[in-house]
């Protein structure tokens, strides 16, 4: 029962997800808002909502583990996993943009997010607050310097939507909001159950299994455009997800319910933050050795490669 419990909750928010990231676009269309400021703002935020609504779910249930758990092994599938795997199939051209902002941003966030949890061992909403602040100040800044985005970021928007009616808009916002409750709700109940089964922690699962859920999204948009050869894949859209899920939904989530970090499972401050910091970090150093703002198939094979040793220790 556990097991259908996960399935069917990340099947749930995977389409809750999409409902939920047309309606937004096609009202975004109708308030006359630019397809420029859709595609950084409205679909990033719309896009993080399946992750948003779990650590909400599962701070409210005081399963903070969960919470934490979602966000660390997302930001860490998404490198290891979505790029490594993406990189394996089709090499990635870096853009000499990436490490001026999206980089810097990605590493204040997550030791912020580390000095946060390390101080006091809550995420409290003032902090959440901060971590929120601080996107909406890079996203301004982001959008200011809009010349310079790439392709990928303008062809996430689906120019398609501003001819739909406001009836089709409202029926997607009601079917994705209720995809997203009943699927958060289903996948944190069968998360905590498959835990108990196996004899594992929640974090454990958490960290794992339901990061590789919501990240599946990612990973099959990057891999379909890999395969098509299309250079649309941007390492800044990746790198982006792991500042939204730090500072969007950590700091939503903290704001409302305050996260604070199980006693019982030291190693999300001994061990995992670390790895999801280092899946950071290497990216500059892959970035120029030895050829330079290409990340290719060697370099994925040793991104995923890293992350099947993660899943190892993480699952002992």
């Amino acid at each position: 029962m556990s097991v259908f419990l996960v399935i069917a909750g990340l099947a749930l928010l995977v389409v809750g997800g999409d409902f939920l990231v047309r309606a937004s676009v096609g009202l975004s269309f109708k308030l006359k808002i630019s397809k420029l400021v859709i595609g950084m703002t409205v679909v990033s935020f719309a896009t993080s909502a399946p992750e948003l609504l779990v650590s909400l779910q599962a701070a409210l249930d005081g399963v903070s583990d969960i919470a934490l758990g979602n966000v660390i092994g997302s930001n860490i599938a998404n490198i290891g996993l979505v790029l490594g795997i993406t990189a394996i199939i089709s090499p990635l051209m870096v853009d000499k943009d990436f490490y001026k902002l999206n980089w810097p941003m990605m590493m204040l966030v997550s030791f912020a997010l580390y000095f946060f949890l390390k101080n006091d061992n809550v995420l409290s909403a003032i902090e959440g607050l901060i971590l929120f602040v601080a996107l909406v100040l890079f996203l301004y800044i982001l959008i200011r310097n809009s010349r310079k985005l790439t392709k990928a970021n303008l062809e996430a928007v689906d120019e398609t939507l501003a001819q739909v009616s406001n009836f089709k808009i409202v029926m997607w916002l009601l079917i994705g909001a209720a995809g997203l409750y009943f699927g958060s709700e289903w996948l944190v109940d069968g998360a905590k159950q498959l835990a108990e089964a196996v004899g594992i922690s929640d974090y454990a699962i958490s960290v794992t299994v339901i990061a590789i859920g919501t990240s599946v999204p990612e990973l099959a948009a990057s891999v379909i455009a890999a395969l098509k050869k299309e250079k649309a894949i941007s390492l800044g859209n990746l790198i982006g997800s792991n500042i939204f899920n730090i500072a969007s939904v950590l700091g939503l989530t903290s704001i409302i319910k305050p996260i604070v970090v199980n006693p019982n499972t030291p190693q999300i401050l001994s061990t995992n933050i670390f790895w999801m910091i280092v899946f950071a970090a290497i990216l500059i150093p892959l970035m120029i050795i030895p050829k330079r703002f290409e990340i290719g198939r060697y370099k994925g094979m040793l991104l995923f490669g890293a992350y099947i040793v993660f899943i190892y220790f993480s699952l002992k």
